[in-house]
């Protein structure tokens, strides 16, 4: 019985592994172009690896665009626009599960039915709204749009209705209003669902492509990354090399982010939106 469960555990394990390389292997092949010369890009028949290693296709990418400027915007507006939407998703989600109020489970449904709206739809009517405001081309118009979203105050919701009520009848008995329960009691519970908002919600900002290219002219001031990515493909030709460098950078932040909060991920993972009273 052992070997038998031990064979059907390795077979497991190998058909794991073979999955695990058929999603990798885009991205080892981003990682081998990077690093080929550009004469070496397309070759018949193709190559994984080119004829040499030409780490200088990542120092070409600084000089061939400002593209440190593009990860300077990109992160600033994935950051502040994080902030702000797990800021507002906290507050939003303590308030739909935790205060008792008129209209409460109404208003939840509607705020929770705006997720069944494409964001594409979204994207003219949102723009005359940043004309009118005097907010084209600037950070505000790339960050306060997409900052408020159900999402968040759904995955916050859940994990409150979690919590014992217990705990908010414990800390009103040492004295603790509304706003310390909620600091000192809630908001450290909350600490792996807020991660997991926070990585989805950065990921999101840093991907996002159609809102950038609609609100941005001019890019090399204010573009982000997915923007900044799309200027490499000039008049002049694409340089493979260079644009597969530059997407190696890119997904760097995100992949440090997702290290860091790795923890608090698998955490939050577990606990948002399960259970509810």
């Amino acid at each position: 019985m052992k070997v038998a469960s031990r064979t059907r555990q390795a077979i497991g394990y190998a058909i794991l592994c073979l999955i695990a390389l058929a999603f990798m292997a885009p991205l080892i092949y981003m990682v081998a172009t990077s690093l080929k010369p550009e004469a070496d890009t397309f070759t018949t028949p193709p190559t994984l690896w080119g004829s040499e290693f030409r780490w200088q296709n990542y120092a070409d990418v600084f000089s061939y665009l400002p593209f440190q400027r593009f990860i300077l915007n990109g992160v600033f507006v994935a950051a502040v626009g994080t902030a702000i939407n797990v800021m507002v998703a906290a507050f939003s989600g303590y308030a739909f599960s935790r205060l008792r109020w008129r209209g409460r489970n109404v208003v939840f449904i509607l705020f929770l039915a705006t997720l069944m709206i494409p964001q594409d739809v979204l994207i003219i009517p949102m723009y005359v709204m940043m004309q009118n405001f005097g907010w084209v081309d600037t950070f505000q118009a790339l960050i306060i749009p997409w900052a408020f979203t159900a999402l968040g105050a759904f995955l916050l919701r859940q994990f409150f209705l979690t919590v014992p009520q217990e705990l908010d009848d414990a800390a009103r008995a040492d004295g603790a209003g509304t706003v310390r329960t909620f600091i000192a009691v809630m908001l450290p519970l909350a600490r792996p669902t807020l991660a997991v908002l926070a990585v989805f919600t950065f990921i999101s900002y840093w991907n996002s492509f159609l809102w950038p290219l609609v609100v941005v002219n001019d890019v090399n001031a204010r573009a982000t990354i997915p923007l900044g990515l799309q200027a490499f493909f000039g008049q002049q030709g694409t340089q493979w090399s260079l644009v597969m460098a530059a997407s190696v950078i890119s997904m760097l932040p995100t992949v440090i982010l997702l290290i860091l909060l790795q923890k608090h991920l698998v955490r939050g993972i577990v606990t948002s939106g399960l259970g509810g009273r």
